[in-house]
């Protein structure tokens, strides 16, 4: 009889500890989630090139191309820029920019959706504004998931993901290509399948000394004074 009542205090200690256990998890997660969503936000500095291209030392083109061939190289570039790592995501173009993806949440992933509105920029780059954002079955402030996207999603350095504008910032002209050529966006428009981009052909990369070819002067910076 004894142990029979040891036995059931123990059973009922042990159901106890574990409730105990849970309970104490679940005001931690409650915890860290009033913490996350009522914290501030921090501004996101966003540093554009002051240097402006010399059109006159290159040659200047409008290449046009479709949703479907630019679709591709993004992805093909966002490939191999996730290869080394555990994240994935991808863009579709639609009628808008769509960014799909998974975010890291405690020890699971949740799906991430983004729907952006792709905005030309007077310098030739593009700012992708937010339409509307989910995160799983989550109810996250807009804010606070962009915030969260930045912290996690692996971008290259001219992209700029600013939570407090609810905003990417796409810097084009400040990517690097082998060839040294610089791109500018001309059009961006979805709907209509209109995408084109301005290429800037520098006389150096192909061997052209501008001066002796056309008779121009070109200054160069003194960086001994």
């Amino acid at each position: 009889m004894v142990n029979k009542r040891m036995q059931k205090f123990n059973k009922d200690m042990s159901w106890k500890r574990r409730f105990i256990i849970l309970a104490a998890l679940n005001g931690l997660v409650i915890l860290f989630l009033a913490i996350y969503l009522y914290s501030p936000i921090p501004k996101t500095e966003l540093e554009l090139s002051s240097d402006r291209y010399k059109v006159e030392n290159s040659s200047q083109f409008i290449v046009r191309t479709t949703k479907q061939n630019l679709n591709n190289l993004v992805n093909a570039y966002l490939d191999k820029l996730l290869a080394d790592t555990n994240h994935q995501y991808s863009i579709n173009l639609e009628d808008d920019v769509q960014l799909f993806g998974e975010l890291p949440l405690f020890s699971t992933t949740v799906p991430l959706l983004i729907n952006l509105e792709p905005i030309v920029q007077e310098n030739g780059d593009l700012v992708l504004k937010q339409k509307s954002i989910s995160v799983g079955q989550l109810q996250l402030p807009n804010k606070k998931i962009m915030q969260y996207v930045s912290k996690y999603l692996p971008v290259p350095d001219w992209v700029v993901i600013n939570p407090r504008e609810e905003e990417i910032y796409v810097k084009i002209t400040e990517m690097e290509i082998k060839s040294n050529f610089k791109v500018e966006v001309e059009q961006f428009d979805l709907e209509a399948n209109n995408i084109a981009f301005k290429i800037n052909v520098p006389y150096k990369t192909l061997g052209i000394d501008v001066s002796k070819e056309t008779g121009m002067q070109i200054e160069e910076k003194d960086d001994k004074k």
